[in-house]
């Protein structure tokens, strides 16, 4: 493949595609049930419960310090399945490519992607691509649909979670979404701050093992908060955080504080949030710092009854409550 650039050709379903698919795609992404003549992959048997998810990823810029679009769609929706209690095993992937895109970064997305499915443990095992005129998509888009497997004996949900949990949160908040904001350079700023973004399998691995685990939640779009407020509206419970110990990085709060935003509502992409019987908090916080991503977990909060609603404990002493979000909590980033 010599082109330097994709063009409307590479989506027509000729040789241009062809060579797209078998030097880009399956080159990068190769295992032994990725077979591109072929319309449907045949999985093997899996014992458990077995799970899926679906999800899109858009993001400016593509790469970001820490990521890229692709690795983010692999971390994406392997975390959706790790934080329902799963064992993510495979992937799919459509791939919605802008006429125009360079076919050097095309080789790099699929690059760090291909290592990303690697680091967790999944195969991407069938896909699809378009390609788009230019002027009416962001470079390249990527949807995926996830399958993973889970033990029968795991009960995680809303319905699980009890008055007097306590809410945990396995690292420092608002990496991502102010990593890539400071990759776009906007309002002056730039920095090497890195986004989060990663597997959370060895998290929630780890939390599995914990006798008293409710719930687990990726805290993408819309932060820890929005994540609270979920909980709040389907338990009918107050959560209440305390601001003092919610890890927040130096980078993360200068650039809020500068800004004028919140770091509670901001995008996660590597991080857990779990609720757990108060009994069994402070052995699910040691499982979570015991591993590398999460030495810096913290017990953030509490449910109580009442009310619904997501309140904060201020650093003062004093008390706020945290309204769920409606407006972007900054420019868009996924």
């Amino acid at each position: 493949m010599e082109d330097t650039h994709i063009s409307l050709a590479h989506g027509n379903g000729g040789r241009f595609m062809r060579e797209l698919i078998e030097e880009v795609f399956a080159n990068h992404l190769s295992n032994p049930l990725l077979d591109v003549n072929v319309d449907a992959a045949l999985l093997p048997p899996a014992e458990g419960q077995l799970m899926m998810t679906t999800d899109g990823f858009t993001v400016q810029p593509l790469e970001f310090p820490g990521g890229n679009i692709g690795s983010l769609a692999v971390h994406g929706t392997v975390n959706d399945l790790a934080v329902a209690g799963a064992t993510p095993l495979y992937l799919t992937l459509n791939a919605f490519i802008e006429e125009g895109l360079e076919v050097a970064l095309l080789k790099r997305l699929i690059g760090r992607m291909a290592e990303a499915a690697d680091e967790a443990g999944v195969k991407i095992v069938a896909g699809d691509t378009k390609v788009v005129r230019r002027g009416e998509g962001g470079g390249i888009y990527f949807a995926t649909t996830g399958i993973g497997v889970r033990d029968p004996g795991v009960k995680l949900g809303m319905g699980e979670i009890r008055a007097g949990d306590h809410v945990l949160v396995s690292g420092p908040v608002g990496d991502h979404g102010i990593a890539v904001m400071l990759a776009r350079e906007q309002f002056g700023l730039s920095g090497e701050l890195e986004s989060d973004a990663e597997s959370v399998l060895p998290l929630t691995s780890a939390l599995l093992k914990v006798p008293g685990l409710r719930f687990m939640r990726d805290p993408t779009r819309g932060g820890l908060a929005s994540v609270c407020h979920e909980v709040a509206r389907a338990t009918g419970l107050t959560v209440r955080l305390r601001e003092a110990e919610i890890p927040v990085r130096d980078p993360v709060r200068s650039v809020c504080e500068m800004l004028g935003y919140d770091p509670l509502y901001l995008a996660c992409e590597g991080r857990v949030v779990a609720v757990v019987d108060a009994a069994r908090s402070d052995a699910a916080l040691k499982a979570l710092r015991a591993l590398p991503q999460g030495a810096l977990a913290a017990m953030v909060g509490s449910l109580d009854g009442g009310k619904h609603a997501v309140v904060l404990e201020t650093e003062l002493g004093g008390e706020r409550l945290l309204e769920e979000l409606e407006d972007d909590p900054l420019p868009r980033i996924c």
